[in-house]
Order: structure tokens, then C-alpha cells, then sequence
């Protein structure tokens, strides 16, 4: 008679342990779900020249590095500059340089508020994210919104904060119509790098390459690096070109 009893008394144990541990898991692999950091590559020419690389800078709050700034104009050197609607209302001056050499410059959207497009509750390099799809909407839109407002052309492009991504969130920022910048060279490391490793980076480019560095950063080493890595590649013949001039492939959907 005591056997059914026990197995009476277990069961409801059993199931409540079962549901503990399904929900411990799922909260677990929610959190660990990996991001995608996507990369970029120009698509081939056969131009019989030494080769080209694109130029992506991020603007994602702070000032202006105007050593960057002022090298790009002075050597007609094509750029695409990721914005982020904090940093277009802090550095109107920058701006207007910018607008003022269509031939050179592409603003495209970096974000509203600098907010990791990552629609999971989580941090990436100490930087909270969206953490749900509504959040990510509104930060690619008022990213676009903030650049309209200045009178740019609409953004064809998106590269968030940090550029990390959960996969959901890429297909939700290709359904609202942009293409995802990855790239294939971190030439600054966040800013963070020195000026002669930031150099040694961005001067070992070859065809094909996608750039990522910072403009935004005035008291860093790292824009001192930029400036040197890119006019190495100058004299070495490779030619820069902005994204809207040339086809760029990306993985993981970010693309195509």
C-alpha cells in the first residue's frame, strides 16, 4: 500500500524539478545565443591597377577627429561615415565639410543613440543593448530619421554599435530595407590601438578590403594611425571608393 503513496508524493516533485530545470536552460540559451559580427568585401574588378578598398569611418558620439578629417579632403580620399543622430547634433561644423564634398564623403546610419542592435537583454563591450526587436526598430529608425533631418539622402546602410548583431535582428534591419556593413579590416581596434599599430593595419589593405576605424575621437592616438596607414595606402595606388560606388558582399544575410 506505501509504494503508490510515494510514487503520489514524487510526481508533482518530479515535474516541478523538470520545469526548473527546462526554464533554467532556456534563460541559458537565450543569453548564450552567439552574435555575428559580419564582414564585408568589395566584390572583384579586373581594373589592371594595384586594387580598392572602401573607407568606413564611425561617428558614434563625442567630437570630431579633424587630423582625419583634414587629411581626407586635402588628399581626395573617398569615405563612408557611419553617424549616430547623438553625434550629428554635437558636430554640425564637421558636417557642413562633409556636405560640402559630396564627391568624398557618405553619411550613412550608425544609429539614433548608439545602441547595440541585439534584440536579447545583454551587454557587448560594456554597452547595453536594444534588447528586444522594438528597440532595434527604433534605433535604426530614429538613426535615419536623424539624418534626414539634415538633408542627406536617405541611408542605404546600417552598421550598429559595435558591430554585433543577433541574427534575428539582421533579418528584421534588411526587412526595414538597409544593407548591413560589416567589415574586413578593424584598423583602430574601437579607437583603442596606438597610432603605429592603427597604421600597420590599415597599410596592410589589399584589393577588396573594407575598413572600419573611428572619426570621433579627437585625443586619441589611434587617429594619428589612420591618417599615416591611409596615405600609405595612397602611395602604394590602391584607389578608395565609398560604399554607394562599389558592390559589397557580406555573410550572414547582411547583404543579399
Amino acid at each position: 500500500m506505501t509504494a503508490p503513496i510515494l510514487r503520489q508524493d514524487r510526481h508533482p516533485l518530479q515535474k516541478l524539478l523538470c520545469a526548473l530545470a527546462l526554464s533554467i536552460l532556456a534563460a541559458s540559451s537565450v543569453h548564450a545565443a552567439p552574435l555575428v559580427e559580419p564582414t564585408l568585401h568589395l566584390k572583384a574588378e579586373d581594373r589592371g591597377s594595384a586594387g580598392r578598398v572602401a573607407l568606413t569611418l564611425d561617428a558614434c558620439g563625442g567630437q570630431t577627429d579633424t587630423r582625419i578629417l583634414s587629411a581626407l579632403v586635402e588628399n581626395r580620399i573617398p569615405a563612408t561615415i557611419f553617424v549616430t543622430g547623438i553625434w550629428l547634433k554635437r558636430n554640425a561644423a564637421a558636417v557642413e565639410i562633409m556636405r560640402a564634398h559630396p564627391d568624398l564623403f557618405e553619411l550613412e546610419n550608425h544609429g539614433g543613440h548608439h545602441i547595440p542592435a541585439v534584440d536579447t537583454p545583454r551587454k557587448i563591450y560594456g554597452i547595453r543593448s536594444a534588447g528586444s526587436p522594438e528597440a532595434v526598430q527604433a534605433e535604426v529608425e530614429s538613426g535615419a530619421a536623424a539624418l534626414a533631418r539634415t538633408g542627406e539622402p536617405a541611408p542605404k546602410w546600417f552598421r550598429g554599435a559595435t558591430a554585433e548583431y543577433s541574427p534575428s535582428a539582421i533579418a528584421m534591419i534588411r526587412k526595414l530595407g538597409f544593407k548591413i556593413a560589416g567589415f574586413s579590416i578593424n584598423g583602430d581596434g574601437g579607437s583603442l590601438l596606438g597610432a603605429k599599430e592603427t597604421a600597420r593595419r590599415i597599410a596592410a589593405a589589399k584589393d577588396g578590403d573594407v575598413i572600419i576605424a573611428h572619426i570621433n575621437q579627437p585625443t586619441h592616438a589611434a587617429g594619428e594611425g589612420v591618417v599615416e596607414g591611409l596615405l600609405a595606402l595612397k602611395a602604394k595606388g590602391l584607389t578608395f571608393v565609398r560604399l554607394d560606388d562599389a558592390d559589397g558582399i557580406g555573410n550572414d544575410g547582411t547583404t543579399e
